[in-house]
């Protein structure tokens, strides 16, 4: 071994076959003068090696610390790997592929660049400090585009992410928005070669829509109560009706629901609820709610003068805004911006007047939260509660008596600690009268008659 060393051609790579085949020069030959001298050569090159190996090292295990402390450890693992030719990218490569195999064995596999893990990875479960009494109610969730069912319509994609935002809140302006969208799926719409519309439309094309929306957010009564009436007037088409034909039908009874059922709901329900304020009553009302606002501004256009009192919902803060409009209008307004001091401002006022999101069948009010405490003070300092609300909020089949049947969880109120509803739930014992669209008894209803006001409104010949 000795000699084939000693013998080796002058320019020939000496150092890197030593470095190969003489790992440890104690193994050599002691009294071999050129043994020693090329022992002392390689020893040199094997130490700049593994110097060049461990700085290799301790960069690698700094970035490695930077991105996950569980990684540290595999980065002193990189000197190993690299001493055999101390070759700097091929340490860099050699720890790249010791991560990538102990990742595989962690939860969380972090990046193999050294960057930190994507955020999704260890997203918090948004749902996981809710109580379990509560998990059965609903969130409001944006729900990506690329998960959306290859059927749903562009309109109907952008009114979900509208009311999943929030920017689609109150019930009729959702209501309105799905109208809409629905119409353009009509317009859209052509009948498979084979099929009728009144037998694939609803299962094939409306429910992809229905159920995408209930996604980003429960539907609101008004919706559901919306989407039966479009089934069953669906329903209605014979199966030899042609496409053209149906779908015209369609757009008129969707124009017919939306003007019937919402533009000229409200001005009805403004009419009848301004013709219950006197001169120098003091209208007191919660938040800020459509219907209410168009009755005080058309009060004051009769020429009624009168004060307001508006109390906020803290977390809404919608009230700011309707004081503004009614400041603006010229309406005294007196503007509290939380239910402090509830009960003095309760008394001093002649009516409250109430917005609601549905009424039960029972009667209950189904309102954003803080009403049940605005009607309760009301009642207890003997003022009358009058609530506005258009019957395509009515339902007819359900009843409730508490807050945690039918609500949502308030998505930007929800922390690991707490969690805020939407809605509560105001008893009919609390509610004086609900003023509709429906003329009957000059527009003000018991909220125990709901059930008897809408078979008259369907059918004007029951007494």
């Amino acid at each position: 071994m000795a000699a084939e060393t000693n013998g080796a051609p002058e320019g020939a790579p000496a150092v890197q076959d030593g470095a190969k085949l003489a790992p440890t020069p104690a193994n050599a030959p002691a009294n071999a003068p050129a043994n020693a001298a090329n022992t002392e050569k390689l020893t040199a090159a094997q130490l700049k090696a593994k110097a060049k190996a461990e700085k290799a090292a301790r960069r690698a295990q700094v970035k490695e610390a930077k991105a996950s402390a569980a990684t540290a450890p595999q980065a002193q693992d990189k000197g190993a790997a690299a001493d055999g030719k101390g070759a700097k990218s091929k340490g860099k490569q050699d720890g790249q592929q010791t991560q990538g195999r102990g990742g595989q064995l962690q939860a969380h596999r972090p990046s193999v660049s050294g960057r930190r893990p994507s955020m999704p990875i260890v997203e918090r479960d948004i749902r996981s400090g809710i109580p379990e009494c509560f998990s059965h109610l609903p969130m409001a969730k944006r729900i990506p585009t690329s998960q959306a069912h290859k059927d749903v319509h562009p309109a109907v994609l952008a009114v979900g992410q509208q009311m999943a935002t929030f920017a689609l809140n109150d019930s009729i302006a959702r209501l309105k928005a799905t109208l809409l969208a629905f119409r353009k799926v009509i317009e859209s719409y052509e009948t498979p070669k084979g099929n009728s519309l009144s037998r694939h439309f609803v299962p094939h094309v409306l429910n992809p829509q229905i159920e995408y929306l209930t996604e980003c957010r429960p539907m609101c009564f008004a919706m559901g109560n919306a989407i039966r009436l479009i089934k069953g007037n669906i329903n209605k088409f014979d199966i030899d009706t042609a496409e053209d034909e149906a779908k015209e039908g369609l757009l008129e009874w969707i124009d017919f629901l939306i003007n019937e059922r919402i533009t000229l709901a409200e001005y009805a329900i403004a009419r009848n609820a301004a013709q219950s304020i006197n001169e120098g009553d003091t209208i007191l009302t919660y938040g800020h709610h459509r219907l209410v606002e168009k009755t005080l501004l058309e009060a004051k256009h009769d020429g009624k003068a009168f004060d307001a009192t508006v109390i906020d919902d803290p977390y809404g803060c919608g009230g700011l805004e309707l004081a503004k409009t009614l400041r603006q209008a010229g309406i005294p307004v007196s503007y509290s911006p939380n239910l402090g001091g509830l009960r003095p401002k309760v008394a001093a006022a002649s009516n409250v007047f109430l917005g609601g999101e549905a009424i039960f069948a029972n009667g209950s009010l189904h309102a954003p939260s803080g009403t049940a405490d605005v009607a309760m003070a009301a009642m207890n300092a003997g003022v009358k509660v009058i609530v506005l609300c258009e019957t395509i909020n009515f339902d007819r089949d359900r009843v409730s008596v508490d807050s945690l049947t039918y609500n949502e969880i308030d998505p930007e109120r929800n922390t690991a600690d707490s969690f805020r509803l939407l809605f509560d739930n105001t008893h009919d014992r609390y509610i004086t009268g609900v003023i509709t669209e429906f003329e009957s008894g000059g527009g003000n209803s018991p909220a125990q008659a709901i059930l008897a006001l809408l078979r008259k409104q369907e059918d004007p010949l029951i007494d």
